[in-house]
């Protein structure tokens, strides 16, 4: 099990998602700001190496503008060797990378429009993956989509495109529960077309159709074949304390995380903290975790 955090670190003074204003596009600025990304995530890279922070989630907007008509810039071979550095550390330092889109990424919107922008927009992600050398353990994690008044037509019109999808996409897709649709919808996807569920602790537990920790570990983890897809992924958060349902915490319920643990065994997997204070609770999770054998390192 390694244990990460999503996009950005806070303790070392940058960020791999710089970007700028669309009407300040210019080839120039692109290229200055793609390098100081990459820069920067390899400084983020090699903090949590030497923390044993082994799973990170990178920034959609490491190449801003990357899916959009304006960018004319070939910009893969133009960073083909620092994306091809950023990979081999990766590798080196047996760490796993993810990827998120933005929520306006809907492979079963009903506009033909959004589809093709988010196929484009999911190409991208691809283009970074593959750029690193990276096998298809490395994930990109989309949610189902819209409801749009008719659950089972749009859960269909998912499947359908899905199979409409390049395969460097595809082979790297799983569907994330939220919501709209609990993991009961997402395991009716993965048996459809064999992609893996990424779950979603605290979506699941705000919608769910009464299934335990347990009973949910138990239906999706099969999903996900070792050799292709690596260890399951698991997203973890817990309830805003006073907030409204379904906001995150800031940080770490420890009660809840050590848990969360308990309830998950003996199933293996990645886990990423979906918490505002990043590295910082990241290591109290490791520390948290310090003495369950699945934890990278501990049973080797």
């Amino acid at each position: 099990m390694r244990i990460g955090y999503p996009c950005f670190n806070t303790s070392i003074g940058c960020t791999a998602g710089r970007t700028f204003r669309l009407k300040s596009y210019t080839e120039e600025r692109l290229i200055q700001t793609v390098a100081s990304n990459l820069e920067c995530l390899k400084k983020t890279l090699l903090y949590n190496a030497t923390k044993g922070i082994l799973f990170f989630r990178i920034s959609s907007d490491l190449v801003p503008f990357a899916s959009h008509p304006v960018c004319k810039f070939d910009w893969q071979p133009h960073f083909r060797d620092r994306f091809s550095e950023i990979g081999a550390l990766i590798r080196a330092k047996g760490m796993r990378i993810s990827m998120h889109p933005d929520q306006f990424t809907l492979i079963n919107s009903i506009d033909e429009k959004i589809f093709d922008r988010s196929c484009k927009e999911l190409l991208y992600h691809a283009e970074i993956l593959d750029l690193m050398g990276l096998d298809t353990s490395a994930k990109i994690q989309i949610h189902a989509g819209g409801v749009y008044n008719n659950r089972d037509e749009s859960l269909h019109r998912f499947i359908k495109r899905y199979g409409e999808l390049d395969n460097a996409i595809a082979r790297r897709l799983v569907v994330e529960n939220d919501e709209r649709y609990p993991v009961a919808d997402c395991l009716r996807i993965s048996r459809e077309v064999g992609m893996p569920v990424l779950f979603d602790v605290f979506h699941h537990s705000v919608s769910n159709k009464g299934e335990s920790i347990p009973q949910a570990f138990a239906e999706f983890t099969p999903g996900w074949d070792p050799n292709r897809d690596g260890l399951p992924m698991v997203d973890y958060s817990s309830q805003l304390p006073g907030g409204r349902p379904g906001m995150h915490a800031r940080s770490i319920d420890e009660r809840d995380f050590l848990s969360f643990l308990s309830l998950s065994m003996p199933h293996d997997f990645d886990l990423m903290l979906e918490i505002k204070d990043k590295e910082k609770r990241a290591l109290k999770a490791l520390e948290l975790a310090s003495h369950d054998p699945r934890l990278l390192g501990i049973s080797s």
